[in-house]
């Protein structure tokens, strides 16, 4: 076998070192800034706008807010794992680490959105239930009226007879009021009222009452005319105990939108 000669040696050694890929130096502001700028360089320019974001990816993954928040952590600190995240490292070595915090990310998200989603839908499919519970709770008659007082100005009055359908006593109702006129899509006020029962309903009890909401709340500066309409709506009833028998206030319009909004984005069905 023939001997490779010296002259060979030091040849294919300053050819692979030519070869060598440029590298990040995070020793000094200014190094870092030359060093990233030559690697930048380095390649095509279809690749250049992925190092860039790359380069922020790592960068800002060693910022911990909360951390900076509680004043657990200084600049100097922040920048130093800012620097350490990114010295010695090839282009191609910024972009596939950058690539795989991104997917580990992603992947954390979606772990959190699915769980999310279950909630979500089990808050739906509770709501839809109380909503078939609370039908049994019978509003027979809703009125909505004005009444004049000598010296106080108008009180506004919700005259109101219920039946408790429910196998349960309650102690307390909440409602839904809106008071609207026929061939309008807009109604004059639509707005929450709740009322302490004492005593509370029992099973198949009935009961009237009048109720007099705060005259300065939207209650008493509605002006509907002669032909609107009082419906209510139950929303939730109160055991003896306090607590929620029925609701339909755990899953409102937001949480079905958000819903959508997370099933659409993560392909759930």
């Amino acid at each position: 076998m023939k001997r490779i000669s010296w002259v060979a040696v030091a040849l294919l050694t300053l050819a692979m070192v030519g070869c060598s890929k440029p590298t990040i130096d995070a020793s000094s502001d200014e190094s870092m800034k030359a060093s990233a700028q030559k690697v930048r360089e380095s390649l095509p320019e279809a690749k250049r706008a992925e190092f860039d974001e790359a380069i922020q990816v790592l960068a800002f993954s060693q910022i911990d807010l909360a951390a900076i928040m509680a004043g657990g952590a200084s600049s100097a600190s922040v920048e130093a794992k800012m620097k350490g995240a990114l010295d010695g490292k090839t282009a191609e070595e910024v972009i596939a680490q950058a690539a795989q915090m991104k997917a580990e990310r992603q992947a954390r998200e979606r772990k959190q959105a699915l769980a999310e989603i279950q909630e979500l839908e089990k808050k739906r499919v509770d709501a839809e239930k109380s909503r078939e519970e609370l039908k049994k709770f019978v509003v027979l008659r809703s009125r909505f009226h004005v009444q004049e007082q000598r010296f106080m100005g108008k009180q506004p009055i919700i005259e109101i007879t219920v039946k408790n359908g429910t196998n349960s006593p309650v102690s307390r109702a909440y409602f839904n009021g809106v008071i609207a006129s026929p061939n309008r899509s807009v109604p004059w006020l639509k707005d929450d009222f709740n009322y302490s029962i004492k005593g509370g309903l029992e099973p198949d009890e009935e009961a009237s009452w009048s109720l007099a909401p705060n005259m300065f709340s939207d209650w008493g500066k509605v002006e509907a005319p002669a032909d609107a309409v009082f419906t209510v709506t139950v929303e939730r009833l109160d055991g003896p105990d306090g607590k929620a028998l029925f609701s339909t206030r755990g899953f409102d319009e937001n949480d079905a939108k958000r819903l959508a909004e997370l099933k659409s984005k993560y392909g759930v069905k």
